[in-house]
């Protein structure tokens, strides 16, 4: 069984990942995923980083196969089953794999994924181009706009919220959080 080091996570997302926008969106989440371990699972920080960093191994590869060939490569080289499951379960209901949720990990990734999305469209929408002074008053606004970050479902992101257990706000908010301390 196999567990990637973070810079090892990083080097095969860079493999598969030559746009910036997807290796940045990588780091992202791979910050706010370190973030939440924090607070839920601090012994397995870097775990939880590593999953955030190869969420979308090969969604710039193979968008129609998304969660389903990194399943098979992350197989193929024995990785760790507990990461496979959790990189796999964030596309829930929206690819070819059929893994709902269940662990607080994957039900963060499930939320956060698309969130972060948002909340970065939203941040250089900014004079200051950053999340570091936005409020939760003007994430919401941008929130309820359907227009605006239209590829960002709003639909899986309230569902991440119902599954943690959390209302709307304490999600945008916690999440806000963790992308402001990648700023700090």
């Amino acid at each position: 069984m196999y567990t990637p080091t973070l810079e090892e996570a990083r080097k095969l997302m860079e493999e598969h990942n030559q746009e910036e926008f997807h290796r940045h969106h990588a780091e992202t989440v791979s910050g706010v995923m370190g973030y939440f371990a924090k607070e839920f699972d601090p012994d397995r920080e870097e775990f939880w980083r590593c999953v955030g960093m190869l969420h979308d191994l090969d969604y710039e590869e193979f968008p129609e196969e998304h969660c389903v060939r990194e399943q098979q490569w992350m197989e193929a080289m024995d990785f760790d089953p507990a990461m496979v499951r959790a990189i796999c379960a964030h596309g829930w209901g929206l690819t070819g794999i059929d893994m709902k949720p269940e662990s607080q990990m994957e039900k963060l990734l499930f939320a956060s994924d698309e969130l972060t999305g948002l909340i970065g469209a939203a941040a250089l929408m900014r004079p200051s181009k950053s999340c570091s002074d936005m409020e939760l008053k003007s994430l919401k606004k941008k929130y309820k706009d359907k227009r605006f970050a239209a590829g960002c479902s709003r639909e899986v992101i309230e569902q991440g919220a119902e599954m943690l257990g959390w209302e709307l706000d304490e999600l945008l908010q916690k999440t806000l959080d963790a992308m402001k301390s990648l700023e700090a």
